[in-house]
Order: structure tokens, then sequence, then C-alpha cells
């Protein structure tokens, strides 16, 4: 066995890995990993990982986590927001002075009515339900058109756009999507639109930034770690598929970093790019293929199997649609469990288990599941040292533990 590289420099009295200093940030999000990032540091820190893939990176908050630890983080994810997300985060060069100058310019503008404001925008006097109020909406338009305007780089206009998606998600009247709105306007929907800089944190890997589909992301990069948190629905059968749709949840973010003013439908406004038949996952589907196999769960089989990884972190809820045998006989065809951990949320409890016959749906509650695998040899070592050098850091000399 190599030995290990040490990448943590912070220590607390007992000599342990102190992860008290990483501070992430992000958008309220039905899916983010917030609660769990603690649990996520803890239980790889002790392994022999550089490189590590955040699959389905949703908010960013634990790519944000991994690259403030010292790990070299490949962040994926199909949605443009989070891509953008993970660019500000991860990527950026530049001070905060240098931010705040644009902030500035875009925070003395006047509002205006525009394609945000008239699908979006609500008053006291609004007779349908809005995820915004009219003089916020004003702001966006005026402020979303105007960063197409300055002709910034990639980098730096995924630092402003992330500010707008942050200061939307104060004054929001939703409960963190927007599949549907608030009966009656929040109290910070009150509040006015104001962008202020991310709080950026200097990392010390070298990071990159990937939007697509996961299986492509798999099949030409290796990693040390890979962390999976799929999108997942309900495994109740009689859940319409339109209820449990990863895009259908965030459409507006969508809106909002492409600012195409697309064409929309149905009672949210959503737009038409995120019909089921369109942006579907297949890992939310609910149906059997032909054989009998729930498409969800042949979904993840295969993911894992393609995974070129030496360990293998799986984030799963007790609602999704896999069962305790489903992804037991998945993980010992790949390789073997070396920990799953519990965590409540309601009791903040979190409980090692041994794989017993004990399954998360057992007590119908909502718990949270991470099983870390160690995968075979000869299922992750098919790819060299120097490839995925390449493929991950292009001009990096960085040596890379694998």
């Amino acid at each position: 066995m190599p030995k290990e590289i040490s990448i943590f420099k912070n220590l607390n009295l007992f000599n342990e890995r102190d992860f008290s200093y990483i501070k992430t940030q992000g958008i309220k999000y039905t899916g983010s990993k917030l609660k769990i990032i603690p649990y996520i540091l803890e239980n790889i820190k002790n392994l022999e990982v550089r490189t590590i893939l955040d699959g389905f990176s949703g908010s960013t908050r634990v790519s944000q986590a991994l690259a403030q630890a010292g790990y070299n983080v490949i962040s994926n994810d199909i949605a443009c927001w989070s891509e953008v997300c993970a660019k500000c985060f991860l990527l950026h060069r530049k001070n905060k002075k240098y931010y705040q100058n644009i902030l500035d310019e875009l925070n003395s503008l006047k509002g205006y009515n525009g394609w945000f404001t008239k699908y979006y925008g609500g008053d006291e006097t609004t007779q349908i339900k809005m995820p915004f109020q009219i003089k916020n909406t004003r702001k966006l338009d005026a402020i979303r058109d105007k960063i197409d305007e300055l002709k910034l780089n990639d980098i730096d206009q995924s630092v402003v756009l992330t500010s707008l998606l942050l200061a939307l998600d104060t004054v929001d009247s939703t409960l963190g999507h927007f599949a549907s709105y608030l009966s009656t306007w929040s109290k910070r929907s009150y509040n006015d639109l104001i962008l202020k800089v991310p709080e950026l944190k200097k990392t010390n890997g070298k990071h990159k930034v990937i939007r697509d589909d996961i299986f492509k992301v798999l099949k030409d990069n290796t990693f040390d770690l890979a962390y999976f948190d799929p999108p997942y629905g309900s495994n109740n059968e009689k859940m319409p598929p339109s209820r449990v749709r990863y895009s259908s949840y965030y459409h507006i973010w969508t809106s909002v970093i492409k600012n195409d003013k697309p064409a929309i439908f149905g009672k949210v406004n959503r737009r038409e790019d995120t019909r089921d038949l369109v942006s579907a996952s297949v890992f939310e589907e609910f149906r059997k293929n032909e054989k009998g196999n729930f498409i969800a769960i042949e979904a993840i089989k295969k993911m894992i199997q393609s995974t070129q990884a030496r360990y293998i972190l799986l984030s799963y809820s007790s609602g999704g649609r896999a069962t305790k045998e489903e992804l037991e006989k998945i993980f010992e065809e790949t390789g073997k469990i070396l920990k799953v951990i519990k965590i409540d949320y309601k009791k903040n409890i979190m409980a090692t288990m041994r794989w017993t016959n004990e399954w998360v749906n057992s007590d119908d509650q909502h718990e949270e599941y991470l099983f870390l695998m160690e995968k075979a040899i000869n299922n992750y070592d098919s790819f060299t040292k120097k490839k995925l050098q390449k493929i991950l850091l292009d001009d990096s000399k960085l040596p890379l533990l694998m």
C-alpha cells in the first residue's frame, strides 16, 4: 500500500483532523447535503484519497467542503445553475474588491418590467401565487440583462450569477423549490434584493467543473473516491412523475442562469424543457423495465459498476426506490462494504451499523444513509495515473495518489 499523503493542516488538541473551519454557502435546496457534510469528511479522512468526484453536486456544498478540506475536486451536475455555483466557489481567482465593484453597479440599477416580472412577480393584489414580489423581479430583470452586457469571462460571470442566486434565495416566497409557491407572502419576500459577494474560500487543491451526464463522466475518468447523491423520486407508485423531477423543482434557477426567456407551461410557469418526457432522469424513474426490474435501481447498479475509483461513497434516502437486498447485491458484485452510516436528522444521531436484515424503510422514518465501499482492484485500476492526470489537471504537475 502506498504511504498516505497528508493533505490536512488543521488538527485539534488531540491531534485529530478538525473540520470546524469549513464553511459552505448555497441556496435553499430540497436535496441539500449541508447537514451530512461532517459525516462525509469524518468517514473518508483516513482513506488514501486525494482526488474526489462529486457526481451530483447540486448546490455544491459537498464540493465546497471537500475543496476546503484539501482534496482535488471534480464537481459534476447536469444543471446549469449547479455548474455556475461550482465555478464560483471552486475556480474563482480574483479578490473580493473586484467583484464588489461589479455588484455595486448592479445594485444601483433601476428596475423595470421584463420577462421575470411578467411570469414570476406579484404583489398584495395578485390573485395567482408567485415566488417573488414585483419590486424584486423588476430588479432581477434589470440586473440579469446588465450581466450579459458586461461581457465578463466565464468564471467572473459565474461569481456574479451565484451572487444573484443567493440574493434571490433570501427574498423568495417558497419552501426552497419552485414546484409550488406559498399561499401567502413569506416575511423574507418583503426584503429588498441586494447582491453580495459570495463567501469565496481559497483552496489548495486543483479542481475541475463538469456539466454532463454522469455515465459520460464515468466512462473515461478515474478517481480515488467517487461520492454519489443521485436524484431519486418517491417510492410511492401513485406519485405523479412531474412531482419528483429534479429539473422541475429548480426551473427558475435555470432561467436566471440562461436568461433565455423560454416558453413556459403550467400553474407555476415551468420551462417547456422541464417536461417529464424531456428532462426526466433515469434515477428518478419509478417504473420497471421489460425484465421486471426497477429502472432506477438498474441505473444505480450501472453507475457503481462503471465507476473507476478505489472507493465509492453513496448517499441514499429511506424514501428512495432501492431496498437493502438490491443495494447489497450491487455492492457485493463490485467490491465490499466498509461502513454504513445512519444519519437521523431529527435526533442528530449518527450510528455505524452492521449490514443486517434491518433496512431503512422498516420504521417508515425518513433517514439518510451513507454507504462506503471499496471496489475490487480489477474494477477500478484499468486506467493509468498518467491518463487521470491528463484528464483532471491539464496544466498541473501535482502528483495524484491512486
